[in-house]
């Protein structure tokens, strides 16, 4: 009898091994959102004033990660794109860009794991300065480009904030816009620059409410030669799910970087969201 309980105790336990077995592991796991987000405005005999207006922004999010007992591999491509029409002007490009991120860590039981990361930051097509008239372009795809390298640990235990500090390398291409990468102390006028520094990165996830998301990504960069002076990139997403395809979202986007402008730059919006979820 007491062999008989101790087979049946041994298959019970080799049964619950094997339902908790990682099912993600040693295979590569995609996933890929699409969104239409929309806003508009219509008059007609309005005696009150006003103009018509209307906006569409294509977003896409795309991750793609690969996991074995020791190493995770984590990819993510996020592009955005966008366009506006107010009244009779023609339409102008409101949201336009890449960002690809890739991270390789190795888990080896610490508080914190060694990781090396690769980042590609750039603008999908031309971007103008509408303030101008006549409009005028300042950027392009990779014109200026940021790719940035870092090496160092990140701390992953936490379900809703991940954070990762490394040392840094960061290379800025340019074509025709060089004031991004020129060095102004040479006679030459430079279309590539190299910059070491530090990089912070943290990711944060909660859900504020039962159908709302609030997504935020927090970058910090800082060179050796001006440590004083940091580039900071803050990207937030509340996303409140009305059903499986429809959302209402709101962005806000801060990025300062001294090289772009004095000042910091904000962008935020408020938009009905078609979504898609494809993979």
């Amino acid at each position: 009898m007491k062999i008989v309980i101790l087979l049946l105790l041994l298959v019970t336990c080799r049964y619950s091994f094997a339902q908790e077995a990682d099912s993600t592991m040693y295979k590569w796991t995609p996933s890929l959102v699409t969104g239409l987000n929309i806003s508009q405005i219509a008059f007609s005999n309005w005696t009150k004033g006003g103009d018509n207006a209307f906006t569409w922004t294509l977003t896409g999010d795309f991750t793609l990660e690969y996991k074995t007992t020791q190493w995770k591999f984590n990819n993510q491509l996020k592009a955005a794109y966008g366009r506006t029409k107010l009244g009779g002007d023609t339409y102008k490009t409101n949201d336009n860009e890449f960002y690809l991120e890739s991270v390789l860590s190795y888990m080896g039981g610490w508080v914190v794991d060694p990781y090396f990361s690769n980042t590609v930051r750039t603008s999908i097509t031309k971007g103008y300065d509408y303030e101008l008239d006549p409009a005028v372009e300042i950027v392009d795809l990779f014109d200026p480009g940021y790719i940035t390298q870092s090496i160092g640990f990140t701390y992953d235990k936490s379900e809703y904030v991940k954070t990762r500090l490394g040392l840094a390398f960061q290379e800025v291409i340019a074509n025709k816009y060089t004031q991004y990468t020129d060095d102004p102390g040479t006679s030459d006028i430079e279309s590539f620059k190299f910059e070491t520094g530090v990089e912070s990165v943290t990711d944060a996830e909660f859900s504020v409410a039962e159908n709302m998301l609030l997504k935020s990504k927090l970058r910090l960069f800082t060179r050796f030669e001006s440590i004083d002076v940091i580039d900071i990139r803050w990207d937030n997403t509340i996303t409140a799910k009305v059903n499986d395809w429809l959302n209402v979202n709101f962005t806000f986007l801060m990025i300062y970087e001294e090289a772009q402008s004095k000042q910091a730059q904000i962008k935020e919006a408020l938009q009905l969201g078609f979504v898609y979820t494809i993979l």
